[in-house]
């Protein structure tokens, strides 16, 4: 008898990741794939869209006539702040612009003149001044640079909603995609901003719907239930809102390191916007805030530099388990020794100067600094709400220095770290559901681990 499953395509910058969900949720299929990048009109590497097209309709025909599985549905998570602009014969019309593109600043400044100031339109949009990461940018670049591409486009879709669109040919909107840091949302109205009315940028973009819709089709001569597509960091928040009953605080660790709390209700202030917070948002539409940190790039500079000054190899860092007393020893005295070289300094130091013997001491250090940098970003996710539940997910949730320390600056609060590898491509296969999860979900699908505070000498 085939198993029934649902199947989600996570479409990332790098990796282009194909899962198959049980009704349970258990992962019982996988598949990876890689593509070139290619050039944009001006040589920017960009997305292969032709390629990542043909691969997505090629593997779900195969899956489609697999003995083994019968799909019922099918959605899409991917990386946000990207648009695929769409002629009135539903082709794009334009590379998938890179949101590392730069753009002239002229433009940008021109745009904050008409629509600022600057700190005020954040607080308003959750999107701080970021170029083409505002993808809302985007289509102004395109309307005053290239109007006769603009003229052009019958709509624009956000990446999810136009993986989405491949397979449904309906061109749609959702909340998660629009509230990622693109400009256009006007939190506070809950609407679209003025701007984008003034410059009639809403005429190009598709109805809105809640991102739990799905479109029952015939697809090859089958009913499947096809999602509209989800941005990934809403994807990977998800499990969590939807199984946990509690307020919470989730901190997502990797290159950047980002603490959502999905239980604000309140706008972003001027000193959180100061602070590098933004709003993301959730599939009903309400805001996430989301406090960004540097955080494993920083890391991975400074861990670099203290390999070859100890001289160890590049992954011994990785072996480094907390030693209580080096930290009492370290804490005694402690003032800040490190240079930053992609996050803010907030005590200028001309150059790093470690007095320690043994790279494990060094190491203790860095994470000390590093652990305040991110218990600052996780208060500012918090803000005045009342919140005492902490998970954290991604690369440091097994980093063993990092959690000791972070429960132990942060005791006032339950930590908790999980492993949440599929993250968004789950997130993707539940927002389509209606199954009801609860606590036990995590604890089953995400190894969930509870960490005890350090008793205090």
């Amino acid at each position: 008898m085939k198993r029934k499953v649902t199947a989600v395509f996570d479409i990332g910058k790098t990796n282009k990741k194909f899962f198959l969900f049980d009704e349970d949720f258990q992962e019982v299929y996988r598949e990876y794939a890689r593509f070139e990048s290619i050039e944009d009109e001006d040589g920017y590497p960009t997305e292969n869209l032709g390629k990542l097209q043909n691969w997505l309709k090629k593997l779900f025909h195969r899956i489609l006539e697999a003995e083994e599985f019968d799909v019922k549905a099918i959605n899409f998570s991917s990386y946000g702040a990207s648009f695929v602009h769409l002629d009135e014969n539903g082709e794009a019309l334009t590379p998938l612009y890179n949101y590392t593109k730069p753009i002239e600043e002229d433009l940008i400044n021109s745009f904050y003149k008409k629509y600022g100031p600057e700190l005020e339109f954040t607080r308003q949009t959750g999107s701080s001044k970021e170029g083409l990461l505002n993808s809302g940018m985007q289509l102004y670049w395109l309307k005053h640079t290239k109007p006769e591409v603009f003229k052009k486009i019958k709509f624009s879709l956000h990446l999810p909603q136009y993986l989405s669109y491949i397979f449904t040919g309906i061109p749609l909107s959702e909340y998660t995609s629009i509230g990622c840091h693109t400009a256009l949302w006007d939190y506070n109205k809950k609407d679209y901003h003025q701007w984008v009315y003034k410059e009639e940028i809403h005429k190009i973009l598709p109805p809105i719907v809640s991102t739990e819709t799905s479109i029952n089709m015939n697809y090859n001569g089958k009913r499947i239930k096809i999602g509209v597509g989800i941005h990934d960091s809403s994807a990977a928040l998800l499990p969590y809102v939807r199984s946990l009953t509690e307020p919470f605080v989730l901190v997502s660790t990797g290159t950047w390191s980002i603490a959502l709390n999905p239980f604000t209700s309140s706008e972003l202030t001027t000193v959180e916007v100061t602070n590098n917070c933004i709003n993301y948002m959730r599939i009903n539409g309400k805001q996430v805030k989301a406090s960004r940190l540097f955080l494993g790039n920083e890391y991975k500079i400074q861990v670099k530099k203290l390999s070859e000054i100890y001289q160890v190899s590049e992954d011994y860092h990785k072996t480094v388990q907390f030693d209580e007393d080096a930290y009492y020893e370290i804490t005694k005295e402690f003032e800040h020794l490190f240079k930053w070289e992609s996050i803010k300094n907030d005590i200028e130091l001309t150059a790093t100067e470690l007095p320690y013997n043994t790279f494990e001491d060094a190491y203790h250090h860095l994470m000390i600094e590093l652990v305040k940098l991110q218990v600052q970003s996780i208060e500012t996710a918090k803000g005045d709400d009342q919140i005492t539940k902490l998970y954290v997910d991604g690369g440091f949730s097994d980093n063993d220095v990092y959690i000791k320390l972070l429960s132990h600056y942060l005791r006032n609060m339950e930590l908790r770290t999980t492993d949440a590898s599929l993250g968004s491509a789950l997130g993707a296969a539940i927002s389509i559901s209606d199954t009801q999860l609860n606590s036990k979900f995590l604890k089953k699908n995400y190894s969930l681990k509870k960490h005890v505070p350090l008793i205090i000498k």
